[in-house]
Parts: C-alpha cells; sequence; structure tokens
C-alpha cells in the first residue's frame, strides 16, 4: 500500500491560526466574536495574496529602475522584484553621470541601497539583456518586465567630418572622467590643444566645461576617476567655447549649474553683449518663464562684469547663435580635427517654438579638441518596438505599444506585461528627480493591469518561474552575476582606497578589477 500525504484546503489555514492570533474565549460576547471573524478574514485574505505572488524584472539600476522597484514593493506586498544590470555597479547615472564635484546629488545612492536590501528585492549585475538574457527570456520568467535601461549612445549632427579623432561625445567624455569601466581607456588628448569646443549649452556641455576649466587641486578631493585627474593635472586647456544655436533666451541649462560655472576660480567669461538684444518673442518667453528669465539675468550679469581680465588663467567664451556646419581636418595630423566650420543663425518662430535658422555666413574656431553635448540616444534590443526617429519605446502611460496594429481589443494594443521607465519611456530630458514621477506613472499603469486581471495567472500551474528562472539560465550559460552582497565589496574597497588619498572614493575603473573585487 502507498501512503499519500493528506491535503486539505483547511490545513493552510489551521497552521497560520498562530501567527492571526485570534482567541475564542467562554463567555466572549458575539460582537467580540464577530470582530475576530472580520481579522480572520482580513488575515485569510493576506495570507492568499501573498502565497500568490507576481515576478517583476527591472532592466536598469539607474534612477528610473529603483524609483520602479521602489513604488512596486511599496504598492505590493505580494511583488517580488529583481533588477538586473549589465555593469557589476548599481545607480547608473548616478555613478557614472553625475559630475564628481556634485556629491550631495549622489546621496540618492542610499535610498536606492535601502530598496535592493528589501528581503523581495534582489541585484543581478553583470547581467546584460540582449546577450546574457534576451527579452523574450524575461518576458518568460517574469510576469512583469520594466525596460528602464537609459540612453547607452549619442545622437549625431550628421555634418561632414563628425568621425575625426579628437571629436567625442559628452557622454564619452563624462563616463571617462567618472572611472566607467567602458571609458576608463579613452584618452582624450589634452595635451595639444589649448582650445576645447563644447556643441551644446545644456547641464551636461557645462558639467564638461566646468571639468576641464576648474582647477585640478579642488577636483583632486572629489570622487573623479585618478586617471582624469592626472589627465587634466597635465591639460594645456585654458580656453573653451561653449556654442549654442540659438540666444540665451533659449539658453538650456539651470540657473544652478549656469552659476556654479560662473564662479569657477580663476575663470574669465566672454559674452557678446550684442547677443543679449532680445525680440519681441524673446520678451514674451522671458515673461512666460521663470527658469530662463533667471538664466538670461545671471548671462547678462556676466557680460557686464567685465571678467574678461588679462590676469585669468582660463577662459570661457558664450557663442551663441551658431550651429555646427563641418569639421575640419588638420594639415599636419592626418585623420584629425583641427576645427569647426559654423553657421551663423537666427531664431525665428515654426509651429510655437522658437528654432535657429542658418543665415549662409560663416566662421571657424581652430580646435583640435571637440565635444558634442547635443544629447543622449537609446538603444533597441530585439523583440522590442523602437521609435528609432525619437529614440524611445512607443508607449502610453509605460505600456509598451504592440506593433500589432489589427488588435480590435484596445488592451492587446499593448504589449502584455511589457512596461518602460526613465529615458527609454520619454527621451534623456530631466533631472534626478524627474524619474520619481516618470516611476509612479509606470507603476500605476501596472498596478491598473493588475487590478483588471490583466497580469494575473490563471492557475498555479500557469506560474511563471521568476527569479528562479533567470537564475537557472545565468546558471547554464555559466555567467557570473554580481549580486548587491558582492557590489558591497566593490563599495567597501573604493572607500578603503579613497581614504587613503583623503577622497570620498576611488572608483575601480576597469572590469577586471571590479569583478576581481565583487569575487574576493
Amino acid at each position: 500500500m502507498i501512503l499519500r500525504p493528506f491535503s486539505h484546503p483547511i490545513l493552510p489555514v489551521i497552521t497560520k491560526l498562530a501567527f492571526l492570533n485570534i482567541k475564542f474565549q467562554p463567555g466572549r460576547k458575539m460582537a467580540n466574536v464577530s470582530m475576530a471573524m472580520k481579522q480572520f478574514s482580513r488575515r485569510i485574505s493576506t495570507i492568499s495574496s501573498n502565497n500568490n505572488p507576481f515576478s517583476v524584472c527591472v532592466v536598469g539600476s539607474g534612477p528610473a529602475g529603483f524609483y520602479t522597484a521602489e513604488k512596486i514593493l511599496k504598492k505590493h506586498e505580494e511583488a517580488r522584484v529583481d533588477i538586473i544590470d549589465r555593469l557589476p555597479t548599481p545607480f547608473g547615472l548616478v555613478r557614472s553621470g553625475v559630475a564628481p564635484d556634485h556629491p550631495e546629488t549622489k546621496i540618492v545612492m542610499n535610498q536606492f541601497s535601502r530598496v535592493v536590501q528589501n528581503d523581495r528585492c534582489s541585484f543581478f549585475g553583470n547581467v546584460a539583456l540582449g546577450s546574457s538574457v534576451s527579452l523574450s527570456e524575461l518576458r518568460d520568467f517574469y510576469d512583469v518586465v520594466v525596460l528602464a535601461y537609459g540612453a547607452e549612445s549619442d545622437r549625431v549632427l550628421g555634418v561632414p567630418g563628425e568621425d575625426l579623432k579628437g571629436i567625442y561625445s559628452a557622454r564619452e567624455f563624462v563616463w571617462w572622467y567618472n572611472g566607467h569601466p567602458d571609458y576608463s581607456q579613452l584618452d582624450p588628448d589634452l595635451k595639444s590643444n589649448d582650445t576645447a569646443v563644447v556643441l551644446g549649452q545644456g547641464n551636461v556641455a557645462l558639467d564638461v566645461a566646468r571639468i576641464l576649466l576648474r582647477p585640478t587641486a579642488e577636483l583632486a578631493s572629489t570622487d573623479i576617476a585618478s586617471h582624469a585627474v592626472a589627465a587634466l593635472e597635465e591639460s594645456c586647456v585654458r580656453k573653451v567655447y561653449l556654442v549654442g544655436r540659438r540666444g540665451p533666451v533659449q539658453a538650456a541649462c539651470t540657473a544652478k549649474e549656469l552659476r556654479e560655472l560662473l564662479g569657477t576660480k580663476g575663470l574669465s567669461v566672454n559674452i557678446n553683449e550684442a547677443d543679449l538684444a532680445k525680440t519681441p518673442a524673446d520678451e514674451e518667453e522671458l515673461r512666460n518663464n521663470r527658469i530662463h528669465r533667471r538664466i538670461y539675468e545671471l548671462l547678462s550679469k556676466a557680460a557686464s562684469s567685465g571678467a574678461s581680465t588679462s590676469s585669468a588663467e582660463r577662459q570661457l567664451n558664450f557663442v551663441f547663435f551658431r550651429k555646427p556646419d563641418r569639421f575640419l581636418e588638420s594639415d599636419t595630423r592626418s585623420g584629425c580635427v583641427a576645427g569647426v566650420r559654423l553657421e551663423k543663425t537666427v531664431v525665428r518662430e515654426n509651429g510655437g517654438k522658437q528654432v535657429a535658422i542658418g543665415t549662409g555666413d560663416f566662421e571657424e574656431i581652430q580646435s583640435g579638441l571637440v565635444l558634442k553635448s547635443i544629447g543622449y540616444k537609446s538603444v533597441p534590443v530585439d523583440g522590442l518596438p523602437f521609435d528609432h526617429n525619437r529614440g524611445v519605446v512607443p508607449n502610453i502611460e509605460g505600456r509598451v505599444t504592440s506593433d500589432d496594429a489589427s488588435a480590435a481589443d484596445g488592451l492587446q494594443q499593448f504589449e502584455k506585461g511589457l512596461y518602460v521607465c526613465g529615458w527609454l519611456k520619454r527621451g534623456p530630458t530631466g533631472i534626478i528627480a524627474t524619474n520619481l514621477y516618470c516611476a509612479e506613472g509606470t507603476v500605476n499603469s501596472i498596478s491598473e493591469d493588475i487590478e483588471k486581471g490583466v497580469l494575473t495567472p490563471l492557475s498555479i500551474s500557469t506560474r511563471k518561474p521568476g527569479r528562479e528562472g533567470l537564475l537557472q539560465l545565468l546558471d547554464s550559460k555559466n555567467i557570473r552575476y554580481v549580486p548587491f552582497e558582492s557590489w558591497e565589496k566593490i563599495d567597501n574597497e573604493e572607500k578603503r582606497q579613497g581614504w587613503l588619498k583623503n577622497k570620498p572614493r576611488e572608483k575601480l575603473t576597469t572590469w577586471t578589477e571590479l569583478m576581481k573585487t565583487a569575487s574576493d
């Protein structure tokens, strides 16, 4: 005779009675019994919910990814969240994009660390979407997949000479001085040039200009990569041109970033006062936009203060109403950039916006170092709908829209269980806090779909494997992932080395160093 374990639906309830802590005593009034039964019902509902968890995979461990994970964990007690990232280090652009002399901005990493320390959340570093695991595999493993991997490429100008040596994107340069392992060997030539041209006037452009012009003694006490400090100490760059297509009224930076750049020690600031002349359209724009008004005031004050003194060690030149027409090749160094040809522009209203129109007049700036700060760009992956013109994933409130335009049911126009957040959702705009509201919108969409039953498993037999499926796949491919505990080893080692140099941390900047430290 074969003995089979006895099973009955009431058994799970009986095993939880101690947890429920509901006591029935002789003589208890019926009202109290009724109250106890209501409590019993609520607890049973909670147990049922916790016994039917849904799995979530967030791709990307930057602000968008962590804010998404945090909101899901808070809103859904039954959720289990895994965050994967192709790097062995978490925090995305907070680590590799925020300027080293902005430590206050990086405090948010403490908040993100608390998220992943939740028992229902795990981090998997060194797991790349596309090579380590495909999108289709993730969708097979998880009930919900949220893509928040940001933008790891750059927009292009599409002008002649853009591929000459000495021309870099601002992203590449930022990742170089921030110790990103993909760009620690970039080695920009700062010795052969006394002039650098930065195309763009947004916050990233201002960061790049400030790093080039700020005294290295001030940078040395930050978490800037050691190879960048060494190169900047030997840099011959003393003059930076910040070039913008439109005028000072339309400058895309924030007042905080501009104020900091203008206050750089030993810096001469040059602005053509004629560029500050305002049109009626400019006046209207300044009346309606407090931020632009404050930026214009700062630029006007810098232009009128006579900051361009001969005793200044370094020089910053704001160049407005210019757009790049072509890059000039050096006569003596084949394949290397020697300057930029700029076309003068005027600003005209077009469709409610003020746009730059070329005039046919040109001028040149000689420089062997050009940094393009014209915008980041997201990259697609196999199986993902993608708008190549906008560089985003087509979505409605974070739900990825389907390529199948023939679906009649409104819900079927979306890719079931697939969502986006951050730059991949809205484009490379905003500050870190912008991702908080972006994540809230995406998580609200997920919650609505759960409530409607769109994401509910039909039965236990159809439940997706979640983390277990991912672990089995990584094991079968012999991929060594980096859990958060191993990241903490990297974190501790960087802080230890930084303490020896009076820095917050000394970043490990190569894949070999990072992976070795993670495994020690």
